[in-house]
């Protein structure tokens, strides 16, 4: 007994210092995660958020001339020169070189657009073309490479993982033979050793081959040991971080949505070609499909188009071409565009524009789009037989334009919420209507870049009202 109690112990010492050597290399393994890696791609998003902003800074500067928008640039410079040098300081050559080129880029940016400060401030004729393309080549090189860096530092922290997965596999195998061999020595004791060690880390090994598969659940719940209870902890905040980059992830495929565009315009032109007889005469029953194939792909090029312009505009890239523009003509072309929607649906459409509109700075086409959605959506949530009214007035904040619907309503918690992508208001069976929800949140970023302010105001069952107003 003497002899076997001892082997116990000898065994239990083993599991232990294995089970610590173990546990010390999954924390080490996952603080190099959350320290390094998770607050590297931090950093290349609060660069990419900054280098955007000095771009919006710089251009809003050259059309205004404002001061206090250079002084706005100048600081978001200096925010991005101390994230770089924070990003340099994590450690590590992987990322070193190109957080080096990143730096020179947007040195080369922020030198040509002190140049062009200097002779705007001077009031110096220059090339314009020349800088604007300059600087975007600069933009966009910084730009390439901070999408390289946050490659690599998820391609390290998948890396990582995998390494943690096979940490657990080697100490699953190991932590079996030794409670195997108390097993045989028939001491009862070393079972409730061995699995008080075992279970813990056979749910991390479980759980790390989730995150591995890319089952991103922080739901693991294992308080002890202190050890294993930190452990968990940091493991299920590892989650959270992954989880939140996986969604960085996902929005920037979105971004390359225009790549759908192509392919679709070719299908639904072929099957207009088709429609028109240039490939042979076609049957009924051909016509018939090959006008639901265009009216898809229509539908398709419609929304990979709103995907792209909510893109641009949430990146700050959407370009802006500000004339001063009468209201009035674009509020009739848009009601004109919807008549026939209206027209099907039996709806009155009205149009009321006081004729005091001052003309307003803006770009003609982007208001337009913001019309066309607000009408287009107010029609499509108008039972048959309703009434849809636009009315554009001129108030102490600038022209204010209200799109009126006698639809469904809209509930109080929902009146900010519609303004937000892939957004959409739950409404009564027969009120239903197919959507992307993108409609609206371009509206807002349009609005919104030209200085306005746009809101909703609505009581469920009373219709809802849209309402945005321009500087002027």
């Amino acid at each position: 007994m003497i002899v076997g109690y001892i082997a116990i112990f000898l065994l239990v010492m083993a599991v232990s210092i294995y089970a610590v050597i173990q546990l010390r290399q999954f924390s080490t393994t996952t603080h190099d995660i959350l320290e390094i890696d998770n607050r590297l791609i931090d950093y290349e998003k609060r660069l990419t958020d900054s280098l955007l902003s000095q771009v919006r800074y710089e251009r809003k500067y050259l059309i205004i001339k404002d001061r206090a928008l250079y002084d706005q640039f100048i600081a978001a410079a200096g925010d991005f020169t101390r994230s770089i040098d924070a990003a340099l300081s994590l450690g590590g050559d992987f990322h070193r070189e190109g957080v080096d080129r990143i730096r020179r880029h947007h040195g080369h940016y922020v030198a040509l657009f002190e140049k062009e400060a200097a002779l705007v401030r001077g009031a110096v004729s220059y090339e314009q073309a020349w800088y604007r393309q300059q600087k975007e080549l600069a933009i966009t090189d910084a730009m390439e490479e901070l999408k390289r860096l946050r490659a690599s530092s998820q391609q390290n922290t998948y890396e990582r993982i995998r390494q943690l997965g096979d940490a657990g596999v080697r100490a699953r195998s190991v932590m079996g033979g030794l409670a195997v061999a108390a097993l045989v020595l028939g001491v009862a004791i070393s079972v409730v050793i061995t699995r008080s060690i075992t279970r813990p880390i056979a749910v991390m090994i479980d759980k790390t081959r989730e995150v591995a598969n890319g089952v991103l659940k922080g739901d693991l719940a294992l308080s002890s040991p202190p050890e294993i209870g930190e452990l968990s902890t940091s493991f299920n905040a590892m989650c959270r971080k992954l989880r939140a980059l996986d969604k960085m992830k996902s929005d920037f495929f979105s971004t390359m949505s225009h790549e759908l565009r192509t392919p679709l315009t070719s299908i639904r032109e072929g099957t207009s070609l088709l429609l028109e007889g240039k490939g042979g005469e076609a049957t009924e029953k051909q016509r018939r499909l090959l006008t639901i194939i265009s009216e898809e792909s229509n539908r398709l090029i419609g929304l990979v188009n709103s995907l792209m312009d909510l893109s641009k505009m949430e990146a700050g890239m959407m370009a802006f071409t500000l004339t001063d523009t009468a209201l009035a003509p674009l509020l009739h072309k848009a009601a004109a565009e919807a008549e026939l929607l209206a027209s099907v649906k039996k709806i009155a459409l009205d149009i009321s524009c006081a004729p005091d509109l001052p003309a307003v700075c803006m770009d003609g086409e982007r208001i337009l789009q913001a019309l066309r959605n607000l009408i287009g959506n107010a029609i499509k949530f108008t039972p048959e037989g309703g009434r849809v009214s636009v009315a554009a007035a001129h108030d102490d904040r600038g022209v204010r334009v209200a799109v009126s619907d006698t639809g469904p309503g809209i509930g109080k918690e929902y009146l900010t919420v519609v303004f937000e992508k892939f957004q959409q208001v739950p409404l009564a069976d027969s009120y239903k209507v197919k959507g992307t929800g993108l409609g609206l949140a371009i509206v807002n970023h349009i609005i919104t870049a030209h200085g306005g302010s746009v809101w909703a105001e609505s009581e469920p069952g009373q219709g809802s009202s849209f309402i945005f107003v321009l500087p002027a």
